[in-house]
């Protein structure tokens, strides 16, 4: 069941439409992911769904009930800034406490609440300390228990870990990941890195000029990207055109040789078509001979050893691609590579 249900949202800014329609669900224990560049309207389409910024057209509904006009502390959403937000004169307990006193809870309560808060983030021998005293890592626990200890509906987090060196983000997002599972609370995370997406999202939705580009489970989306915008936005750069010369099975003739996709994003493809083929850099194997399809020949201008492959930079004449293999190629040699039907896709431009 989805408890959120984003519908057609449009915001302008500075005159500017921002959001130009916005579609998306949340459901009932599920995790989203709203990825995208800065700019691309993320953290304002959270703001919307705060109560914190109005829309010009759209609905925003809970359990079926529109809460447009519900005021923002009234909605029961839990929001985690991406500066945390603590009060540097409060301990560890009083800022977890903040919002509780804010709405009037009892004292007995909010220290339950409290404890139980510290204690989902492992935080509860910290209790006493000076949030100035904690590290980064530390104060976005301590900004995730204040969020949670209300027990939100809906917990909605703006780039938590942006600020995060790489190895203490890559830690929080297991540790984040495993507690909202654990919550069952619905969530909205607002991320601009692809990997932090697709660790944490039960599903992730790509925002690019103020529309949702392409949306789904995390492997649907990197495995059959949309279209290029996508495509670039998750990494991909190995592109090629041809034009279509058999259609089942489907066979591009392009500048590299006969290429077999083996997945089309567009519909009713025809012969003589021109296509836009993405040949994802994953399953490409050294060719034993020139002939068949899918054989990609090059000059290695580049093999870089990343401990599970190799990514090898192979010059195509006019095109350059990156391919990751088992095997090391020399600088300067001509090699050929063969490619799986299921790394080459035919996209909608």
């Amino acid at each position: 069941m989805n408890q959120l249900e984003i519908i057609n949202i449009h915001k302008n800014y500075e005159g500017k439409p921002l959001l130009k329609g916005i579609n998306l669900s949340v459901a009932s224990g599920e995790t989203l992911c709203l990825l995208g560049r800065s700019g691309s309207g993320k953290s304002t389409l959270l703001r919307i769904i705060a109560g914190l910024e109005s829309a010009e057209a759209g609905d925003l509904l809970w359990n079926g009930e529109s809460i447009c006009d519900v005021p923002t502390w009234q909605r029961q959403f839990g929001l985690m800034f991406q500066d945390y937000a603590l009060f540097p004169h409060m301990n560890v307990s009083e800022n977890v406490a903040f919002g509780l006193r804010m709405a009037g809870m009892k004292k007995t309560e909010i220290g339950s609440l409290v404890n139980e808060a510290l204690e989902l983030v492992n935080m509860s021998a910290f209790a006493k300390r000076q949030v100035t005293d904690l590290s980064g890592g530390e104060q976005q626990r301590i900004a995730l228990a204040r969020a949670l200890a209300p027990h939100p509906r809906l917990l909605m987090l703006d780039e938590p870990l942006a600020a995060l060196d790489r190895a203490l983000r890559l830690e929080l997002q297991d540790e984040l990941r495993g507690l909202l599972h654990k919550t069952g609370i619905p969530a909205i995370y607002v991320t601009h890195d692809q990997e932090e997406a697709f660790v944490l999202g039960d599903r992730v939705a790509i925002l690019s000029d103020g529309l949702v580009e392409q949306s789904g489970r995390p492997e649907e989306v990197y495995k059959f990207p949309k279209n290029r915008s996508v495509a670039e936005f998750l990494g991909m750069t190995n592109f090629v055109e041809g034009k279509v010369v058999s259609v089942e099975p489907l066979q591009v003739e392009t500048s590299l040789g006969k290429l077999k996709p083996s997945k089309c994003t567009m519909p009713d493809v025809k012969i003589g078509d021109q296509r836009l083929l993405l040949i994802q850099t994953t399953g490409a194997v050294l060719a034993k001979t020139l002939d068949g399809f899918n054989r990609i020949s090059g000059i290695v201008t580049e093999c870089v050893f990343r401990g599970d492959d190799f990514k090898v930079t192979l010059n195509c004449g006019e095109l350059v691609f990156e391919f990751s293999l088992t095997e090391r190629c020399e600088g300067g040699k001509s090699i050929t590579i063969q490619v799986p039907d299921s790394s080459i896709i035919c996209l909608d431009k």
